[in-house]
């Protein structure tokens, strides 16, 4: 296989359409509590929109291939479906390409956002790494899934003198989990029948389509609930979840057989994290100009 073809299969292993998805948690926490454009944030930043990415999808990607040969979701921006002549070089392009971006990491900060980097990368291996595999164990797969976009969040603040047991972030972190929960729950609702083909359980291979829905909506709302408690102009956020809500109520009946149908509300997800992303930064960046 030529180099151009390797690169190819490596950078849509590293889901492009889902790079501001971690990135932005990061950049966005950081730049609105140092209030500076520093090497940290630049190389922090670089990080969790690619290596991070590619670490998370490319692991999973090898070692979801049998499975991923069923599903027919698969070969596009829902995830690369990588032959097994580049599954070595994948996991390898994956961890060098992570090394020099933790290792700076690390240097700079402090005991605390050394531990929340390590048990954050911890997790994204786990979750598809074969003899851990958390996302065959239901629901620890999506609250595993979530706190890889939690995550970044946290790092960044333990990066900061911000105190992460203060009221206020605890709700915001509460509202992420939940929300990255939700999505992920859906999402596995669509893959139901491929994952029982191969042999693969998660939330909703267990829990089954309907159930995994409706709960995925109580999550989406409860997330809102909690960035309503927030002081204005912040709870302002909570607007964000509103289409998600519309989108899941449609499917809220689905059964097993037809878990294929969450396939149109999970593609309409992927590019509502965008319209989410951009309601965030409006009202952050309203609060950093206004002190709101």
């Amino acid at each position: 296989m030529t180099l151009g073809k390797k690169l190819n299969y490596i950078f849509w292993s590293s889901r492009p359409i889902s790079w501001v998805n971690t990135a932005f948690p990061f950049a966005a926490t950081y730049l609105f509590v140092e209030r500076t454009i520093d090497l940290t944030l630049v190389v922090g930043t670089f990080f969790f929109l690619i290596p991070y990415n590619l670490l998370m999808y490319g692991i999973n990607d090898v070692f979801d291939y049998e499975s991923d040969l069923r599903n027919p979701r698969k070969g596009g921006i829902e995830g690369a479906l990588l032959p097994k002549s580049v599954h070595r070089t994948v996991i390898w392009s994956a961890i060098l390409s992570c090394l020099p971006f933790v290792a700076y990491l690390l240097l700079v900060g402090n005991l605390q956002s050394g531990f929340w980097l390590a048990l954050v990368l911890f997790t994204v291996v786990a979750y598809s790494a074969k003899y851990l595999r958390f996302k065959e164990k239901p629901v620890l797969d999506s609250l595993t899934s979530a706190s890889h976009f939690a995550g970044p969040m946290v790092f960044a603040l333990a990066l900061t003198d911000v105190t992460l047991a203060d009221a206020k972030v605890l709700a915001i972190l509460a509202a992420f989990m939940l929300w990255g929960m939700a999505s992920h729950a859906f999402g596995a609702v669509q893959d139901i029948k491929a994952d029982r083909e191969g042999g693969i359980a998660s939330i909703a291979t267990y829990f089954g389509a309907r159930t995994i829905t409706r709960a995925a909506l109580v999550m989406y709302v409860a997330a809102g609930i909690y960035l309503l408690t927030l002081s204005w102009p912040a709870n302002l956020v909570a607007i964000a979840a509103i289409p998600y809500i519309a989108i899941l109520t449609p499917h809220l009946n689905i059964t097993d057989d037809k878990c294929e149908s969450a396939n149109k509300g999970w593609k309409q997800f992927i590019y509502l994290n965008f319209f989410a992303g951009m309601v965030v930064t409006l009202v952050v960046n309203y609060i950093a100009t206004t002190g709101g």
